[in-house]
């Protein structure tokens, strides 16, 4: 925003690059309201813009209107790429759209001439593994004609744990395991998985090769920015100067939801510890922790930001679809995978991430 305003105030002409660096800044620091709006007043538009607001669109979930922006830019004669199909393809995954995705991939080829590549194959799995389709995925990434590469495993594990599916999980990580080794999140996800089915000897074997192997866990870090300086948190968090009053705005936030229905999902936490353990263990989830300070320091009402370097938990979605509605807030929350708007009680995303 303040690059735009210096824009503005010293009246520099926004040309087609500039215009789209802005659509894409906009997108990416998750206000997609100036994106489209700054995309709308562009008089001259390439591919790039177009493909820039695609996947700006796809990214906060708003997937139909993705869609409809490219079937525009086709009816404007502009001739789409690889980067403008990874949109289409991000659009279809974010709102479960499978056939939609289908269609769109094999067009690739046959109407566009533009050869599927490593992230257009990501999508689709994806696209398929979130669906439920998880055997379906796998079938895809065993007829793709090169090397699928760690992200793509990665990704179909993911699903695994969507759709409890153990048997390919321990397939993909078992690939995850040459082509990433050290990377603590397979571990942590087929931990997961494992724990879904009840196979607590999976669980501890998972716990073992971290300790053996030396496999560093990555802290799940949430960072909230408040007069133009940027507050990280992560889970546990004391370190924070006003850290007393951060727990006691926390301690009121979640007495606040649990009036309001809120149960912690302890089932999420792996650790061997008592329930109230794993309770406080999910209280102190590092978004939960800069949404607390968010709602110390802002004025009532106003939109809390949040970027998360994870993907968001069940417990901590669920956590801030009731604190956007007891609080009367607007939280937009950015996770590993995409935005999530919580507004009302309610998520952009419709509880499919």
């Amino acid at each position: 925003a303040e690059v735009h305003r210096f824009v503005e105030s010293h009246r520099v002409e926004v040309d087609m690059k500039l215009g789209t660096a802005l659509v894409d800044m906009y997108a990416k620091c998750g206000d997609i309201e100036n994106s489209l709006k700054v995309f709308h007043a562009m008089p001259v538009m390439d591919v790039l813009t177009w493909s820039s607001m695609i996947i700006g669109l796809a990214n906060h979930g708003l997937g139909h209107d993705a869609l409809s922006l490219f079937s525009e830019m086709i009816s404007q004669g502009l001739q789409p790429n690889e980067i403008t199909f990874v949109g289409v393809l991000m659009a279809c995954t974010h709102v479960g759209l499978v056939s939609d995705g289908k269609k769109y991939f094999s067009s690739m080829t046959d109407v566009h001439g533009v050869v599927p590549r490593v992230e257009h194959y990501g999508c689709m799995v994806d696209l398929l593994g979130r669906a439920g389709h998880v055997e379906e995925a796998m079938q895809l990434i065993r007829s793709m004609p090169f090397e699928p590469d760690a992200i793509i495993w990665r990704t179909l594990l993911g699903a695994c744990r969507i759709h409890k599916n153990v048997e390919i999980a321990e397939e993909a990580m078992a690939k995850l395991r040459v082509l990433d080794p050290l990377a603590d999140g397979h571990y942590v996800l087929l931990s997961n998985i494992y724990a879904q089915a009840n196979s607590w000897e999976g669980v501890a074997e998972m716990r073992k090769t971290i300790k053996r192997e030396n496999i560093q866990r990555v802290p799940g870090r949430s960072s909230i920015e408040w007069e133009n300086t940027v507050h990280e948190f992560v889970s546990g968090d004391r370190s924070h100067p006003r850290i007393e009053e951060i727990y006691k705005m926390l301690e009121e936030m979640i007495g606040r939801l649990i009036q309001a229905g809120y149960r912690p999902m302890t089932s999420l936490v792996l650790q061997d510890i008592d329930e109230q353990s794993k309770k406080r263990a999910l209280a102190e989830h590092s978004e939960k922790l800069a949404i607390a300070f968010g709602l110390l320091t802002t004025p009532p009402g106003s939109t809390l930001r949040i970027t998360k370097n994870l993907r968001a938990c069940e417990d901590c979605h669920s956590a801030i679809k009731l604190i956007s509605l007891v609080y009367g807030r607007k939280l937009i929350v950015r996770d590993r995978n995409r935005f999530h708007h919580f507004n009302e009680g309610q998520c952009s995303c419709k509880d499919y991430w």
